[in-house]
């Protein structure tokens, strides 16, 4: 409720008038970590970019960000550069300059207890121990929001978490995420043109 009344649209042009809808994939900045588990969110967005035929050439809200006019509405593709942790203080100040409600808020991130090649789409959720997404149901106030967790399975007995996580994928698992991230991508473009309900139903 706090957010609808916030991002109610007053006085505005045709074209901010428009809806809009935020894609937010999760990750770490800087080359060490690409291709890494920790950043298959990342690699959702790179997908997405390709598809849409845009460029994340906005450098602002502590992240970089491009968008579309995709069937009537802004499609913007965020990339946090805050580091895992800090999500949320990307998220949320683009999400009030731009007045995008929550219910058109998608994020994307890895998820320890899906196996490789598995996606799972949810409206609402906790965090499951991620530490990305505690910062965004922490900034945001809600876990309502819309999101597509990409497997990546559980690391082997004796494994730390982080060390897992911010590992690279065998050549197997590999060509299993890369099938996954192409399916996310293939959902979100379905979220242009679609509930996200209808789109929880076709990709789960």
């Amino acid at each position: 409720m706090f957010f609808k009344k916030l991002f109610q649209r007053q006085g505005k042009t045709e074209s901010e008038a428009l809806p809009m809808k935020l894609v937010v994939g999760l990750g770490n900045p800087g080359s060490k970590y690409d291709g890494t588990r920790h950043n298959v969110g990342f690699e959702v967005i790179d997908r997405c970019q390709q598809l849409f035929q845009l460029d994340l050439d906005q450098s602002k809200f502590k992240g970089i960000y491009g968008y579309k006019v995709i069937e009537g509405e802004k499609i913007f593709l965020l990339k946090p550069l805050t580091f895992m942790n800090l999500s949320g203080e990307s998220v949320i100040p683009l999400m009030k300059y731009f007045k995008i409600p929550t219910e058109d808020l998608l994020v994307i991130y890895d998820d320890l207890d899906l196996a490789p090649g598995k996606i799972r789409l949810r409206q609402k959720g906790g965090a499951g121990g991620h530490n990305g997404m505690k910062s965004i149901i922490s900034h945001l106030g809600t876990e309502e929001f819309n999101r597509i967790r990409i497997g990546i399975g559980r690391p082997p007995k004796g494994y730390a978490v982080p060390d897992y996580v911010l590992g690279s994928f065998s050549n197997e698992e590999r060509n299993a995420v890369d099938e996954s991230i192409e399916t996310a991508a293939k959902a979100v473009d379905a979220w242009t043109k679609d509930s996200f309900i209808n789109v929880m139903n076709t990709f789960n």
